[in-house]
């Protein structure tokens, strides 16, 4: 058995699940968010906890039991208490200002990026004096959270050299030397 796909999950107060076949709808303080399963997965409600079983053994359906599981567990962590990803926008001259739900980035180019963000995600940029920009990005999606921030750090990754870029809070930049001085 998976040893994620086995692990029961209980579902806290505040939080309605309801299963309708392999549709499975959560409610909660958050927001509401719903899954179809994979039909080689059952998942069974009783008493406040959820469990999930598998047709078979075969490797198709192994994956899909934890995957399952997975997403279910996030989708109910994501409409109790929500999820956040940090940015920082690291470079001279970059700049993030939000304005609603658009972010718009200065980050080098010869004209600022504007990305529209789904009602979904709510946006946050904060500058500091003497530090990077940081933008705040927060929702009860899990996924659709994540995809967003690797769309905005994709538009200036951050480079080995100086370390210019946006990258999310906590991450670790590999740095290289540069060129050798002469003799």
């Amino acid at each position: 058995m998976s040893r994620i796909g086995k692990s029961p999950i209980t579902i806290p107060s505040g939080v309605e699940v309801k299963v309708d076949g392999q549709t499975i709808t959560v409610k909660g303080a958050k927001g509401e968010l719903t899954e179809v399963l994979d039909s080689a997965i059952t998942v069974e409600q009783n008493d406040g906890v959820l469990t999930f079983n598998r047709a078979s053994e075969s490797p198709d359906h192994r994956a899909k039991h934890g995957l399952s599981r997975a997403l279910v567990q996030n989708m109910i962590v994501g409409v109790s208490e929500g999820y956040k990803k940090v940015l920082e926008v690291i470079g001279v001259g970059y700049r993030a200002t939000t304005q609603g739900q658009r972010l718009d980035l200065a980050v080098g180019y010869s004209h600022p990026i504007m990305i529209e963000l789904p009602k979904e995600i709510k946006v946050s940029a904060a500058t500091e004096k003497g530090k990077a920009p940081v933008v705040t990005l927060e929702s009860h999606d899990k996924q659709l959270l994540g995809q967003v921030a690797a769309k905005i750090r994709s538009f200036r990754k951050p480079e080995p050299y100086k370390g210019k870029g946006i990258r999310f809070q906590g991450e670790e930049v590999r740095r290289k030397a540069g060129k050798a001085a002469g003799k």
